[in-house]
């Protein structure tokens, strides 16, 4: 199972056929491949070997998608870092991963040079800089371009790649603490081709659309299955509501994958509508859950179309088929075909219909385990069952609830109270766009709700007004959220996540009003 032979059989056998768009610039899959062809023999003639480790810090760009499938063809391995992550953080993730090549751009060359006395293994010709020649020659650099051009457009040969070789390690988003680096390999990223093929039901007629970043694993979700059909990838530089509804209509794109987020912003666009949007055939959520009144919205004006996922990087997920939701709404589906799942108690013992524990879970994209971390990989992944950390239920029919993180459990006076939800409650004011509920210190209760709330518009209810609204509807007084703190965003992972731990942690590190 060798990924990169995707790109090489589709340049053969529909070689015409559109593969990738960014901004605007169009190439079929042979002058796609040919790209690809280049970057990765200037990589061989670099002295990159198969199992070498190359990190891209770089924003949505052609050059990112470059790399992914060319590394694919000669064996080595790719570590994608978000451009948010400098100095120290940069550090530890580059010398944890075993990387000898780095590829930027002139963007970040600033954060890559304070950096470069510390990384031991990246020799000093494995810098590469995409952009102007002038730019890298002032930098020191070897130019992406000048190597590319020059290097032979010809499928790279004689490197046998099995389904066990790897092929990249993703970095944990860091929502629960220290990243780890996670490891697919070749066999793990063909799974991701076939069954979410299958269940998004993409086709090679298919025009798939990302405007998240592609160095968060969600964006494998689509980025494989469409790689594996010969379908048409168009890959936009960020997220903007508008251009992203634009880009749909113009295209006239079937297929989307987005965190909550950025579904929130586009229904609240100007130009969401209907008829712009007809082309869709699946919208699909990833990354956290969606709340259901966001959720009605979007099935009001575009029914039939969303799919939500629920999954771990690590290899565990359940779907929410688009033909599900209307009996299903509240749920995050069921694992899709050869995955297996269990709710499990404290006490090991397995939960009944109904019942919250923690959901455990395997599946042919289950990780090897987490990079040179076997004491990690063994508190995770215990007789080939991957511990979410997640707390859920299933129903009569086998369909899993999603309850809460474990990390994210509010213990007020000695009861379970799980944020999402009082987010639930929350939404459903006429005036929030979003919501974030976490626990913090009390002195009466232990830990104490707290809501973190943007709003559609300032000023349309004060802090004290939407508490008040707040603690009238939701079903318990432990329930009752202590404060309401209205900001203009919330911090965000590269993934688009919401990071609660970043709202938490200065009440618990004490630098917060104490409740």
């Amino acid at each position: 199972m060798n990924i990169g032979s995707l790109l090489t059989r589709h340049a053969r056998y529909r070689p015409g056929h559109t593969a990738v768009v960014f901004n605007k610039r169009r190439f079929s899959f042979s002058e796609f491949n040919l790209r690809v062809n280049r970057l990765a023999n200037a990589l061989l003639e670099l002295g990159v070997s198969k199992g070498d480790k190359i990190a891209t810090i770089l924003p949505n760009c052609l050059e990112l998608l470059e790399v992914y499938w060319a590394v694919a063809k000669i064996g080595a391995v790719v570590v994608p870092l978000s451009t948010l992550t400098r100095g120290k953080g940069l550090v530890n993730l580059l010398q944890d991963s075993d990387v000898t090549t780095v590829v930027t751009n002139p963007d970040l060359v600033d954060e890559v040079d304070a950096i470069k006395q510390d990384l031991r293994g990246v020799g000093s010709d494995r810098y590469l800089l995409t952009g102007e020649a002038t730019t890298i020659i002032a930098s020191g650099y070897r130019s992406y371009s000048q190597l590319t051009s020059a290097a032979s457009d010809q499928n790279p040969q004689g490197i046998e790649i099995t389904d066990e070789d790897l092929f990249n390690i993703i970095y944990s988003s860091g929502t629960t603490g220290q990243p780890k680096g996670i490891v697919h390999t070749h066999y793990i990223r063909a799974m991701y081709c076939t069954l979410f093929a299958a269940a998004y039901r993409i086709r090679p007629e298919s025009i798939i659309l990302h405007a998240g970043s592609i160095v968060f694993n969600g964006a494998f979700l689509t980025l494989m299955p469409s790689m594996y059909v010969g379908a048409t990838y168009i890959l936009q530089e960020q997220f903007k509501p508008k251009e992203f509804i634009e880009t749909i209509e113009r295209e006239r794109v079937t297929h989307v994958k987005m965190v909550p987020s950025q579904i929130v912003a586009m229904i609240n666009a100007p130009n969401f509508s209907a008829e712009a949007l007809a082309s869709l055939e699946m919208i699909g959520a990833v990354g956290a859950p969606l709340h259901l009144e966001h959720k009605e919205k979007l099935n009001r004006v575009l029914p039939g179309r969303f799919y939500e996922l629920y999954g771990l990087t690590e290899g565990f997920v359940t779907i929410l088929d688009k033909n599900d939701y209307a009996a299903k709404a509240n749920s995050v589906g069921a694992p899709p075909p050869f995955f297996e799942m269990r709710i499990i108690k404290e006490d090991g013992t397995e939960a009944a219909t109904g019942e919250v524990g923690e959901i455990v879970g395997r599946g042919p994209i289950l990780m090897p385990g987490y990079y040179k971390r076997p004491d990690l990989t063994d508190q995770a992944i215990v007789n080939g069952w991957l511990h979410t950390g997640d707390l859920g239920y299933v129903d009569e029919d086998g369909f899993l609830f999603l309850v809460d993180r474990m990390k994210d459990l509010i213990i007020t006076g000695g009861c379970n109270v799980f944020p999402r939800d009082i987010e639930e409650i929350i939404v459903q004011h006429p005036g929030v766009r979003e919501a974030a509920v976490f626990g913090v210190p009390s002195e009466k209760w232990g830990e104490t709700p707290m809501a973190a709330v943007i709003l559609r518009e300032t000023g349309v209810v004060s802090e004290d007004q939407l508490r008040d609204w707040i603690n009238e509807r939701v079903d318990s007084k432990l329930q009752r959220v202590h404060a309401v703190v209205l900001m203009e965003d919330f911090p965000r992972s590269a993934a688009g996540k919401t990071l609660k731990r970043v709202m938490r942690e200065p009440y618990w590190a004490g630098r917060g009003t104490r409740i």
